[in-house]
């Protein structure tokens, strides 16, 4: 089954049970519970957060997401070695981050927004032009140092994590062969922490937005100056989803670019029978 429609046959009935959050150890199912009752084992404390989606001061309803991932891996996540954790939502983004950086103090799993919840009744501010319920759950960090958005992930909607190597989880993203010393293995680090949550190379990502290499690479159909004004600001060509990334430099566009070269002569179609 290709990766994208394996991943939705995962997804699809979280949306249907959207108040259970699964934690998974490459592949294999760990432990499901009910978001109110990993509320009532981990028993969520009102912490504020300068928080960079809102754009403002919240106060959340949270646990310690170290306390979380101990309570669904069995282990704390310091215990997990190199591996990497990948955040899953609802929409299909899929983010993975450092285990290491997680178990840092100041990662937290947010339950509900703790000035509009009540008891029982855990309720949200709607998030951005959207207005998105970010529940059930929230990943938000509480220090300063914390608050950069392409080291520390602020998912919503979050339905599971799993615990897998990278390599191992998508093994057709990265340029294989290409030297080390070459800049398209900069634009892959890049491609990993900004764009694979959502976009997919080789069928092997996210799906919020397009596969970005089959059936054919965005260098084979977008000219290179269109392609990065749309990352730099997407609105300037159409709304939707992909937010604009100014904090890229032209080396970073460039790099980026030279990765995506790369790959376009490394393809492998999942939806295609070899």
């Amino acid at each position: 089954m290709p990766l994208r429609w394996s991943l939705l046959a995962v997804l699809l009935p979280l949306v249907a049970d959207a108040a259970d959050v699964r934690f998974l150890r490459e592949g294999t199912l760990v432990k499901q519970i009910d978001v109110t009752a990993l509320m009532a084992a981990c028993k969520p404390a009102t912490i504020s957060v300068t928080d960079p989606n809102y754009g403002a001061e919240k106060r959340y309803l949270a646990c310690p997401l170290a306390d979380v991932l101990a309570f669904g891996f069995g282990t704390p996540p310091r215990g997990l070695g190199s591996a990497d954790v990948f955040i899953r939502a609802w929409d299909g983004y899929d983010k993975p981050a450092s285990a290491t950086e997680l178990a840092e103090d100041g990662a937290y799993l947010a339950f509900g927004d703790a000035d509009l919840s009540h008891g029982d009744d855990v309720r949200w501010a709607p998030l951005g032009a959207r207005h998105v319920d970010p529940g059930p759950l929230y990943l938000v960090w509480t220090k300063p140092a914390q608050r950069d958005p392409r080291r520390y992930p602020w998912p919503w909607q979050i339905a599971e994590f799993e615990v897998v190597e990278f390599q191992k989880k998508y093994p057709h993203v990265m340029p294989a062969g290409v030297p080390r010393t070459a800049r398209a293995w900069q634009g892959f680090e890049l491609f990993r922490g900004e764009c694979i949550a959502c976009h997919a190379i080789n069928g092997e990502g996210g799906d919020v937005g397009p596969d970005l290499n089959v059936p054919q690479s965005i260098v084979e159909y977008r000219p290179v100056a269109q392609i990065r004004a749309y990352i730099r600001d997407p609105t300037t060509f159409r709304y939707g989803k992909m937010p604009a990334h100014p904090d890229l430099s032209d080396a970073d566009l460039d790099a980026l670019i030279a990765y995506f070269r790369a790959m376009s002569t490394r393809k492998h179609d999942p939806h295609r029978p070899r």
